[in-house]
């Protein structure tokens, strides 16, 4: 054994309580244990809705409640309405806001088909709401995460788009025939023979926003389900061969992902599912399976000398105000690396 003392990166969270305050509260409550309505992470909240991006993106807002263009909510990426929502519970915005809580009406109103519940890329200038033929699993599982996190799990028009998650979600895996009927018959690349991977996890990500003594019977099935078809995929893998990823950029993380993901959000909506006591398909807890370990070792190899992880994917050039610089240290992803990691056992 080496006589040479063994060194440790240094402490990235004094880092992480500085400057950002979304990636303060998030520090404070989600690695440091914090009660919600601790005084810091009070200041913390209330400081979110004064400094950085949040107050910058709710000044581009318009008076009824759009951002863009109103019919381009979801076509104008990423500037629309659906993903500035995206960003506003990413950044943990105030959800009694009255801007915020106007937009969340604005996307209530035009986005949500009244049929089904599910969300809908385009609006139906005929009969109002969302447009029965263009709903899509990824943009529901977005929006219900959002409005879930802006505090509207009690509004009876989200708990129907929750509805909408656990009856129509698939986690289909190419095997077998494919499910008949709407929505089903529609859209290949949502809604083909095999599930859309970004579909699953945006499901299964609004789902966690769910408390579990909240969630229903069919949430929990539901979970399972999601949880075991990415961990038959170990994360970030194709499951029919495990040698190739789904994507080769799932390895670049990135925040915010709006409809994309990678291995390190899909880690860290399962981690946050396990710690709650989810379990896959056949009853085996979600955290400690060993489909994760390569994913887990994935995101440990990219921490720097200094215990920081770089952004490496970004939409800033098309975002309404840019977050983070691609290439430089990232509390964002540093902050989920540590909860992924920390949680792993």
């Amino acid at each position: 054994m080496s006589d040479q003392p063994l060194t440790t990166a240094p402490d990235p969270i004094p880092w992480l309580l500085e400057g950002d305050p979304s990636v303060r509260l998030f520090t404070l409550t989600g690695l440091l244990g914090a009660a919600p309505d601790a005084p810091q992470a009070q200041e913390a909240r209330r400081t979110i809705m004064t400094e950085g991006p949040v107050p910058r993106v709710l000044a581009e807002q318009q008076e009824d409640g759009h951002f863009c263009e109103r019919d381009r909510f979801y076509t104008a990426k990423y500037r629309g309405t659906v993903w500035q929502l995206v960003i506003l519970a990413e950044l943990g915005a105030d959800g009694a806001d009255a801007r915020v809580r106007a937009a969340c009406e604005a996307v209530l109103r035009d986005a949500q088909d009244p049929d089904s519940g599910g969300f809908s890329t385009e609006r139906s200038r005929k009969a109002g709401g969302g447009l029965h033929s263009t709903v899509i699993p990824c943009l529901t599982g977005n929006l219900v995460f959002s409005l879930i996190r802006l505090g509207m799990l009690d509004d009876p028009r989200v708990r129907r788009a929750v509805d909408w998650i656990t009856t129509f979600q698939r986690f289909d895996d190419a095997e077998g025939e494919a499910p008949m009927g709407w929505p089903y018959d529609r859209l290949e690349m949502c809604w083909g023979r095999h599930t859309c991977h970004m579909g699953a996890v945006k499901a299964l990500k609004a789902l966690a926003e769910i408390p579990p003594e909240r969630r229903t019977p069919a949430a929990h099935a539901t979970i399972s389900a999601g949880a075991e078809y990415l961990l038959r995929h170990h994360v970030h893998r194709r499951s029919h061969d495990l040698s190739r990823d789904s994507k080769p950029g799932w390895r670049r993380f990135g925040f915010p992902l709006m409809y994309q993901t990678d291995a390190l959000e899909i880690l860290l909506v399962l981690t946050r599912l396990g710690r709650e006591g989810a379990v896959a398909a056949g009853g085996a807890p979600v955290l400690g399976d060993e489909r994760l370990r390569e994913a887990l070792d994935l995101v440990a190899s990219k921490a720097d000398a200094q215990g920081r992880w770089k952004l490496q994917q970004t939409f800033n050039d098309r975002f309404i105000v840019p977050i983070e610089t691609k290439g430089e240290p990232s509390r964002w992803i540093t902050l989920r690396a540590l909860e992924v990691l920390r949680a792993a056992p």
